[in-house]
This record gives C-alpha cells, structure tokens and sequence, in this order.
C-alpha cells in the first residue's frame, strides 16, 4: 500500500500537524490530525498509513483546506491523492 515515493518522515508529519493546529482551526480535522500524531510514533505501520489514506479520502471540502495550509500534504499518502483511479 505504501509507496516508496512518498515523502514520509516524521520532521514533514510534524509540520504538517503544526501548520494545521495553527492554522485550520476546525473540528473536522481533528481525525486527520490524530492519525499523523500517531504516525509520528509509528511511522512504518500500515493500519495508521490504511487509516491515514480513508480519513483523507473522507474529508470532503476539508481536503482544501488541509491543502492550502499544508500545500505538501499530498507527498503524505500515495500518488492517487484524491483516490480517482480504479
């Protein structure tokens, strides 16, 4: 599921969590939040990456908002960032 293209580590994960908290004061991101927190802990595990993916998928209208606060997000999860290909 992971792809060795994505810039996982945890000085990105942390600031994308600073930049969120900081700036994207909403409720709905709290769930997206606490999984890169989590991340942080355990970067390599696939249950949080799964969940990392699901809960990005599911934010709706919130993923521009992630995005204009971390615009490198999308160098978090896997290449199909919007979840468009079959």
């Amino acid at each position: 599921m992971h792809n060795s293209t994505v810039n996982l580590n945890v000085a990105n994960i942390e600031d994308s969590i600073e930049l969120l908290t900081t700036y994207a004061n909403e409720p709905s991101l709290k769930p997206l939040i606490s999984i890169l927190e989590a991340l942080t802990q355990d970067i390599d595990n696939p249950s949080l990456l799964a969940q990392l993916i699901d809960t990005w998928r599911n934010l709706g209208v919130f993923q521009g908002t992630v995005l204009t606060y971390v615009p490198h997000f999308y160098t978090l999860i896997p290449d199909d960032i919007f979840g468009d290909k079959n």
